[in-house]
């Protein structure tokens, strides 16, 4: 059988003050990030997202964005296309107050 040509995944994650992958795009893939909402289960945080390559350059997408508690805020205003071993890394000020979702659209 086939593998399918496009492949719709949802990535979950409680946001850390460590630096972090989140996503990787796949070899031989193609991803679409369609969402990437921040929500605040806690108290004022600020959240950094960046989207990297290897070999650089390295581009901040949000930087110190400040979500207010009990708030959501989608850190994309338009879809971001992401080639192979390409990526999403994400940190916060605060351990256990923020939560992330991405939906991605993962293409062959």
């Amino acid at each position: 059988m086939a593998s399918p040509l496009n492949t719709f995944i949802s990535v979950v994650k409680d946001i850390t003050t460590i630096p972090s992958n989140v996503y990787v795009t796949p070899s031989e893939t193609t991803a679409i990030v369609l969402l990437a909402q921040c929500t605040n289960v806690s108290s004022n945080s600020i959240v950094s997202v960046t989207f990297y390559s290897t070999p650089g350059p390295n581009t901040e997408l949000v930087k110190n964005f400040l979500i207010p508690v009990a708030d959501a805020a989608s850190l994309l205003t338009g879809k971001l296309v992401i080639e192979e071993g390409k990526g999403i890394g994400i940190y916060a000020n605060a351990n256990g107050v923020l939560k992330l979702t991405l939906s991605i659209l993962e293409t062959k």
